[in-house]
């Protein structure tokens, strides 16, 4: 009986410190920790992006379906875009290297562009590579900023 109360009372002194552990820790962890935002805006073009005669003159691509790619090919994540064509990933930098988020990802736009205009290529895909765009501070969440390069199309 004296042997499980040696063994017991460490176990329950363990358990109380976790819980003050924690508290301490919650205190250093989260200026470490931050995410990735993959922002852009995909527009209703043969080459997704902007035309020569600006923004005004190029319509946007509503609810066109992004997905970021990575590997071979693998979907890591899908999202549409906005009523202004606009869409934004987030990733857990604990599972992703910027190094190689910007070598080994793409943005691919999967809806057909004939979906946004019937004048362009009813197949076909939009493809972008990515660039770092700069580290925003919210509070004490890093957010790494991650644009497309400019959106091409492969048929």
């Amino acid at each position: 009986m004296a042997f499980k109360i040696v063994l017991f009372v460490p176990l329950l002194v363990a358990a109380m410190a976790l819980p003050l552990a924690d508290a301490q820790l919650g205190n250093l962890l989260p200026p470490l920790l931050g995410l990735f935002r993959i922002q852009g805006t995909v527009f209703c073009t043969a080459n997704g992006t902007v035309s020569v005669g600006g923004i005004a003159a190029t319509p946007v691509f509503p609810n066109a379906t992004v997905q970021l790619q990575c590997g071979a090919g693998n979907g890591v994540s899908t999202v549409t875009a906005n009523a202004s064509g606009v869409f934004s990933i987030l990733l857990d930098p604990l599972h992703f290297l910027l190094s190689s988020l910007l070598t080994g990802c793409r943005l691919v736009v999967t809806t057909p562009l004939a979906t946004c205009n019937t004048c362009l290529p009813p197949s076909g895909v939009l493809i972008s590579a990515l660039q770092f765009f700069g580290t925003t501070l919210v509070g004490a969440l890093s957010v790494i900023n991650v644009t497309p390069v400019g959106f091409t199309l492969q048929v």
